[in-house]
């Protein structure tokens, strides 16, 4: 049995374990907190949007990276301060803008077949994860943003992805809380909501019930190859071990990329730092004013999900400004007044914010495949779609990983 090594206890690790498990390898995955899914995949939105497939390559993304520059509650936010990461990222991001339409409609497909890779997951594994199929409703103010809209769903179509437009009238039915007025809408009752983290646990449990040996608190000190073989040194409260494998999976989001550099390979991942709150409905009031139906504002980039009964979640807003995880009040404080707006009746005293990196790619696709040397392996820079391609993604690799380890 071929001994696999899986670095990270995010949702791409976590999934690549259990699909590889299922394979019959023998894994072992190491994740330097003391659980799984405590970065990026604690607490985002919580939606499974192929949606939001459409990737950012475009001059229109640059165009408001540049406006909003010097706007600390914009909802693209560039530090200007200069380094060769960011500058050879932005390089890269702009030479993939010919392959937008081909990127975006590759990342619906994706989106798409990683649904039902997932939902028979947690059936299969008993996983309760606050899972709504409600669809999701991206709202627009004005007819250019609607119209923009349009374009996009065409593009969204040749993908397989059906989504319709909607009026005002016909927004307010399937989300009677939204308050304010709206130009029109775009529903995709396909799309639906999860709670990312309880998913990750309750999948990184189902792993170790198909033999997965999960190893928190540990921190990778160094990672080597001969070309046959991968050895991996590390540190936890014990001490430093160095353990060999057949193979390794690297699925460390934005730490990918300096490990990659160890074992020889270029993933140019770069930290895009999003933020969330989660708003404990601790009254009858809120609860019935927060929306059951998940929700992606263009304008502002924020999108919501109901996680169960008590909580709303609303995360959005990218940041470029290196591996920088602070909670800023001035990029949080535009998610509550969001609420307060759309939202009046769910009360704002009960909120927990949070920040996370979402490890980009510069052509927003994931890295998943082999790397130079035939036992590394790559399945990262996910981006913001880590949980909605997450299923997916760990299919793909499983069926690399078995074709290459034999």
């Amino acid at each position: 049995m071929k001994k696999v090594a899986i670095i990270g206890g995010g949702i791409t690790g976590v999934t690549t374990a259990y699909a590889l498990a299922k394979r019959g390898f023998s894994v072992t995955l190491f994740e330097k907190h003391r659980y799984a899914a405590m970065e990026t995949s604690f607490a985002n939105g919580g939606q499974l949007s192929a949606s939001n497939a459409e990737v950012w390559n475009s001059w229109a993304t640059i165009v408001k990276g540049l406006k909003w520059m010097l706007t600390s509650d914009a909802p693209l936010l560039v530090n200007p301060k200069p380094s060769w990461h960011k500058i050879s990222w932005f390089a890269e991001f702009i030479a993939a803008m010919p392959h937008y339409e081909k990127n975006t409609i590759e990342t619906v497909r994706l989106s798409i077949a990683a649904r039902q890779h997932l939902f028979d997951w947690a059936a299969k594994e008993g996983i309760d994860f606050d899972y709504k199929d409600k669809g999701i409703l991206h709202i627009y103010r004005d007819k250019a943003g609607f119209e923009q809209a349009g374009k996009v769903s065409l593009l969204l179509a040749k993908g397989g992805l059906e989504r319709r437009a909607v009026g005002p009238e016909e927004m307010s039915s399937i989300e009677p809380t939204l308050a304010g007025e709206y130009y029109g809408g775009y529903f995709t009752p396909s799309d639906s909501t999860g709670d990312i983290h309880k998913f990750t646990s309750g999948l990184a449990a189902a792993a170790e019930r198909l033999g997965v040996r999960t190893l928190y608190g540990q921190d990778i000190s160094a990672v080597r190859t001969d070309g046959k073989q991968v050895t991996l040194t590390v540190s936890d409260a014990t001490g430093v071990t160095t353990s060999v494998f057949d193979g390794v999976v690297v699925c460390a989001g934005t730490a990918s990329r300096d490990i990659a550099a160890q074992l020889g390979d270029r993933v140019n991942i770069y930290p895009v730092k999003g933020y969330s709150i989660t708003i404990d409905l601790d009254d009858a009031q809120s609860q019935a004013s927060a929306p059951n139906v998940s929700l992606l504002d263009d304008e502002t980039k924020l999108v919501t999900s109901r996680l169960g009964i008590n909580r709303l979640r609303v995360a959005g807003t990218a940041e470029f400004n290196g591996v920088n995880r602070d909670i800023r009040a001035d990029r949080i404080r535009p998610l509550v007044e969001w609420v307060q707006t759309c939202f009046p009746g769910v009360r704002t005293e009960n909120v927990v914010p949070w920040a996370g990196l979402r490890p980009m790619m510069p052509n927003m696709l994931p890295r998943v495949g082999r790397g130079k040397s035939p036992c590394v392996f790559y399945n990262t820079g996910h981006g913001h779609l880590g949980w909605t391609l997450s299923a997916m993604t760990a299919d793909m690799i499983g069926n690399v990983v078995e074709s290459n380890l034999v």
